[in-house]
């Protein structure tokens, strides 16, 4: 086994007329993590770079258990790696709050954003995230990534030295704990517990500009007290599950559906307010539409909706997770007040 730093080298930096210091830095760097990865660490090492003002990034190394893990060779890394990524997650603990906040972009928004992540990077001077992969044979894997960022100005290079730590089972843990714990029971959609972190996930979003805007939708069963009045807190149930159902197989793929409480149900929706207003019309209809059948007895069932996109909160400065619920159930409530059956999506004048 050959001891030499360079000998399976495949970088761009070291045969590519940069100045001495980088040089020298990178070899420096080179000598240590191939000895680090020669004692069959745990932890995966590894050199990124790019340059200033790029948008891609190159790999000067990786240890070889990151190539067993993708199934490739040292100069197929960076795009194996890019293909692989399903999301890339940061964890930020709230001192005040006294809690965790999980940020999720995904592999498509991570695409149309590397220069201004790479900005964030550069200014923080260290990365810390968690990457959700996808591998072949329908395996998943989450690799904790972390690293510290050294600019060599003179040159426009950044160089992100770090390792990646193999945490899919703590991952998959957590993931089981939030099912139980954020999914309901009955209708097996996602609770209301949940729904303040996609909230603050998608205002996380458009800050960044991920995302130009979204739209939260509060919606509940009109007369519901008087279905289970008239057919019994059973055939309650099977509405509410049949709803849910509904809902499910309405949305689109980006579209989010959640159970809120009792007969109340709430929804997102990326993109405008038109956007929104033609998701909840489809889920109005689409319940009209459906038979909702119990014990051979057909129980009518009609939703009224109230949403409101971030953009109409946005002029006040108002995109919080409080106003937009408090928006959206006061126009919920003016649906009602209005003859039930209805979407409104903006205050009455």
């Amino acid at each position: 086994m050959t001891t030499d730093p360079l000998a399976e080298y495949c970088g761009k930096i070291l045969n590519g007329g940069f100045s001495t210091k980088l040089c020298r830095r990178l070899t420096t760097y080179l000598t240590t993590l191939v000895a680090l990865d020669k004692m069959c660490s745990p932890i995966i090492p590894y050199i990124a770079a790019w340059r200033g003002d790029g948008k891609i990034i190159w790999y000067e190394y990786v240890g070889t258990r990151f190539l067993t893990l993708l199934n490739c060779q040292r100069s197929e890394v960076a795009e194996v790696f890019r293909q692989s990524i399903v999301d890339r997650r940061l964890y930020r603990y709230v001192e005040q709050e006294f809690k965790i906040e999980e940020d999720i972009v995904t592999r498509e928004e991570l695409r149309g954003h590397q220069c201004g992540l790479r900005e964030e990077v550069k200014k923080e001077g260290v990365v810390e995230c968690i990457y959700q992969l996808a591998l072949p044979g329908e395996k998943t894997i989450w690799l904790k990534d972390q690293a510290m960022i050294e600019i060599f100005a003179g040159d426009e290079i950044c160089l992100s030295i770090g390792c990646l730590t193999e945490v899919t089972k703590e991952m998959k843990q957590k993931n089981l704990l939030e099912k139980f714990g954020y999914f309901d029971e009955l209708t097996k959609l996602p609770k209301r517990s949940i729904m303040q972190r996609i909230i603050e996930m998608n205002i996380g979003n458009l800050h960044r500009g991920y995302i130009s805007d979204f739209v939260f939708l509060l919606l509940d069963i009109d007369h519901f007290k008087a279905v289970n009045d008239t057919y019994g807190h059973q055939a309650g149930d099977h509405v509410l599950v049949s709803l849910a159902e509904v809902m499910c197989s309405t949305k689109r793929q980006e579209d989010e559906v959640g159970r809120y409480g009792g007969d109340e149900f709430y929804a997102f929706s990326i993109g405008c307010l038109k956007n929104g207003l033609q998701f909840a019309e489809r889920l109005r209809l689409a319940v009209e539409a459906t038979d909702f059948i119990y014990n051979q007895q057909r129980i009518p069932v009609t939703i009224s909706i109230g949403l409101v996109a971030a953009s109409q909160l946005a002029e006040v400065g108002k995109i919080t997770v409080e106003e937009l619920v408090r928006v959206a159930d006061r126009r919920l409530y003016v649906a009602k007040k209005g003859g039930r059956d209805r979407v409104v999506g903006e205050d009455p004048r």
